[in-house]
């Protein structure tokens, strides 16, 4: 059985960035390294440490919590000295200049992976490419389940998945609490979700993801919203109006590049098992995990 991140040491993750810092700038860009960490959470402390909002922050994706990670960040209205020398457990910073933008969403052109897989008895045989499933850090135990509901108006069933009190009939006052960004998370989980089960039928190279606005052409994402009892229109929600989420498209497959795979050694970790470490890059919206789950599977 294959060990994936048993260590954060085993998952080694570096953003290959859009951003090109200059010299001056309204915004500081910075390059956030974390250990054990998710980046929401190292951003929440970086700004509580500063005394400032965490809107003052932008990055470009989030990166996976048992892992050793690097990416561009950037702040606005908060010194370059001040950050250099902020102090939270598991973070470092660096800064690496300035610019006229903030770091959106999507800023990179993928990550480079390394990646130490432990627990084995002979050497997987690695994909050169496969099928771009959204991973579990997405998904997670409950997410998607709280997107359907969601998106299905089923504001009780979300709230008590959530563990939310509500007061009275307020179910969407109660569910507003969580804030905009955990909300439409979830509503985007559900939306990867119902991508998985179309791709895992489907043999198109494109696939919608559904959302607003989505024109379903393909069999396999009809019969999955027939399923589902949905329709691409459920997902303008006008009681949460804030996290109606429109359609895009996903590519099915992913390639993986600059594969590098090194030789089984002994794994000090799992005695009698060995251990393999392995380089490559993806581009974004790729998920290194299922590049493993579906390699280690075969």
């Amino acid at each position: 059985m294959a060990v994936l991140k048993h260590l954060p040491e085993d998952f080694i993750v570096d953003e290959v960035s859009t951003i090109v810092p200059k010299e001056s700038g309204r915004f500081v860009y910075f390059l956030l390294k974390k250990r054990n960490r998710n980046t929401a959470d190292a951003i929440r402390d970086i700004a509580r440490a500063l005394s400032v909002p965490e809107t003052r922050f932008g990055f470009a994706g989030l990166k996976d919590k048992i892992a050793v990670t690097s990416q561009v960040c950037s702040a606005d209205g908060i010194s370059a000295e001040r950050l250099e020398n902020v102090n939270v457990q598991g973070v470092s910073v660096m800064l690496l200049g300035f610019g006229d933008e903030p770091v959106h969403i999507g800023d990179l052109e993928g990550n480079r992976f390394r990646i130490t897989l432990r627990g084995l008895d002979l050497l997987p045989v690695f994909l050169p490419k496969f099928r771009n499933l959204y991973g579990v850090q997405r998904l997670s135990t409950q997410n998607a389940q709280v997107g359907k509901h969601i998106v299905k108006r089923e504001f009780r069933q979300a709230a008590a998945l959530l563990g939310l009190e509500v007061r009275g009939s307020d179910v969407v006052g109660a569910l507003r609490k969580c804030g905009r960004k955990k909300l439409i998370f979830y509503v985007h989980a559900y939306q990867s979700l119902l991508w998985n089960r179309a791709a895992m039928r489907s043999a198109e190279e494109h696939l919608p993801v559904v959302g607003f606005g989505t024109e379903v052409n393909d069999g396999a994402t009809r019969s999955v919203l027939e399923e589902e009892g949905i329709r691409p229109s459920d997902f303008v929600i006008r009681e949460l109006p804030e996290v109606s989420a429109e359609g895009s498209v996903r590519a099915v497959w992913c390639e993986v590049k600059e594969l590098v795979v090194g030789s089984l050694e002994d794994d000090e970790c799992f005695s009698g098992k060995k251990k393999v470490v392995l380089s490559f890059f993806l581009q974004k919206g790729c998920y290194a995990t299922e590049f493993i789950r579906q390699s280690v599977a075969r």
